[in-house]
Formats: C-alpha cells, structure tokens, sequence
C-alpha cells in the first residue's frame, strides 16, 4: 500500500469519480491513476469502486470506509509537513478560508489586507460556499477555518469559537412606504413583500424565528446568498429588504433608506471552526486574533481541550464579544 494510491482515491471521490479531472488536478496520467487505485484494490482483496466499463459509478460500502481512512491519514501527513514547515519556517505557508458572500465581501477583507502585509510568505485561499458546504470543506481538510453563522454547530469534528455579534437592517429605496414608519415592527414587515437570504445563510434561521414567534407569515418573494443580489432587487422594486447590517455601503448603497431592525431580530453570532486535531501554525494563531481579538492562543487552546459544548461555552464565559 502506498501513500499516493490514497491519495488518488481519495482525490478522486472528491472529483465525482472523475478519474480525468482527478488527472488534471494532480497533474498526472489518468491511465496511471486507474492502475494505481487497480492495485491497490488487488491488494486489500476488496473494490474502492464499483464500475460500468471504464467508468466509475460509485463507492462501494467497503470503499466509503477506506476512503474516510485515508482521508485521516492523509491529513496525519499533512500535519506532519506543517510542523515541519513551522520549525524551518514558521513564517511561510498556506491558509485556506471557507466562509460565505457576506464575510468574504465585508468583513474579511481589512482583515486579510493586514495579515498578507504581515505574512508575504503566506499563499492565503479562499473558498465560498453554503454553509453545510464551508463546513464539510473545513472537515475533509480541505480549509482550514470555517467562518460562518449558520449549521457549525451541525459538525462535531470541528472546534468552534465565536467571533462577534452582528444584527439585520431593512433595505428600501427612497420614498418607500415604511420610511415613514416611526417605529418599525414586525407586523409592518409583514406587509409588504420581503426579499432576503436564502435559509440557512446569514443567519436566516433568527428571521424566521422571530417572525414564526408573533404568528406572522412574511411573503419572501425572492432570496439569495449574496447581499449584493438582495439589493439588486429592492432596487428593481421587488420588495423590502432584510440584509446584514454590515452589508451596506453608506456610499455605494446611498440610493437606499437603510432602517435599523436590531430590535426586530435576536443578534447572531458568527464564528470561526477548525478541524479537531489540526496542527496550529503561528501565522494561525495570529489570523484569529486578527478577526477575533479575544481569541489569543491562549484562548484558543484551551478550545481545543474541550470536548463539549458546555465546556467551551466555558472558555467563553463572559466575553464581550465585538458587534458589527
């Protein structure tokens, strides 16, 4: 058994069983590939996958779990070159980001533009997805951190710390109706047409709670993941807008009446998670405090002794977390 025959299955699992693009992406031979995962099958006397001619069709049951084997133990390797890399060069390396539209846009990039000044050496990634998608990116290994509101709590591989706290504002263009509103409420929301995020980004699920919770019914009409795209469409005239409040541009988005709806909707809290058992890089530490000035390595390495959520919400205790 060799090192790159797990790394091809696994690669391959996570290329939809594209051996091609599988090829592409490792720079390698596609008939090289099949050969290797071919001998390998041979020799732990079971298939990885199942086939239809020359095609891949599926992962066999038994292969579900040599994959998720390898995936361990390429992730062992992977540590190991990190500390390597520390000792010989603790301030060079990678860092991959998984978060969604609205930190990438607006609450990360100070953040990045000071760490890259601060670590030239460092190649920094980022990936946006859904949250389920950020978090199973941070799982695999393939991100280091995760940032986002919603679904980290689904994940028990990952340590999650929070961040800061953050609230929702309504959106709407000049002239609008509930401009005129002295004390905006929810049963005035409720009467117009709403346009907002997609469940399960940006701390959706807080909008419909507090909506559920007063026996209201809002009418979204439209949703999206991205604040740039809900404001498109308040624009256009479609409905009112409910955004992050950090989402506004007060030049960019001075054709809106931005309303304060922190007292409509309870505040969420955004964090950032990694995977249990990641070697920590210096350069690590320092991104973190970056973002969340609490969390110091000292902080953060008392998360990662935690083992349940009680116990970290220990570690966190009477924290005044940032608002944005």
């Amino acid at each position: 058994m060799k090192l790159q025959q797990l790394r091809y299955i696994w690669e391959v699992a996570h290329h939809d069983l594209n051996v091609s693009a599988t090829a592409q992406s490792l720079y390698t031979s596609q008939p090289g590939i099949s050969k290797q995962i071919r001998l390998l099958e041979d020799e732990l006397g079971v298939e990885v996958f199942s086939r239809s001619g020359k095609h891949l069709t599926r992962i066999t049951p038994a292969g579900e779990r040599i994959i998720q084997t390898a995936g361990e133990i390429l992730r062992k390797v992977d540590s190991i070159k990190q500390i390597a890399q520390e000792f010989s060069n603790e301030r060079k390396g990678n860092l991959t980001l998984a978060t969604t539209h609205t930190q990438a846009r607006y609450a990360l990039p100070p953040i990045i533009s000071k760490f890259i000044q601060r670590y030239p050496d460092v190649s920094l990634h980022m990936h946006q997805g859904t949250p389920i998608q950020i978090c199973e990116m941070t799982v695999d290994g393939t991100a280091d951190f995760a940032i986002a509101t919603e679904a980290l709590e689904l994940f028990a591989d990952l340590v999650m710390m929070p961040c800061y706290r953050w609230n929702r504002c309504v959106i709407v263009p000049k002239g609008h109706p509930l401009t005129q509103v002295k004390d905006l409420s929810l049963e005035a929301l409720a009467e117009h047409p709403l346009v907002t995020y997609v469940f399960g980004f940006t701390g959706r699920s807080k909008l419909d709670e507090a909506f559920s919770n007063r026996g209201l019914s809002p009418k979204v009409v439209f949703t999206a993941a991205d604040a740039d795209v809900i404001k498109t469409y308040v624009r256009l005239g479609l409905g009112v807008g409910i955004v992050a409040k950090m989402a506004i541009d007060p030049v960019l988005d001075s054709d809106l009446v931005m309303i304060d709806a922190g007292h409509l909707f309870e505040a969420s809290i955004t964090k950032i998670g990694f995977r249990r058992g990641t070697f920590m890089r210096g350069f690590m530490y320092d991104f973190m405090q970056e973002f969340a000035p609490h969390l110091n390595r000292d902080r953060v390495e008392k998360a990662l002794q935690c083992h349940t959520k009680a116990e970290l919400d220990e570690v966190f205790e009477g924290v005044d977390l940032p608002v944005h």
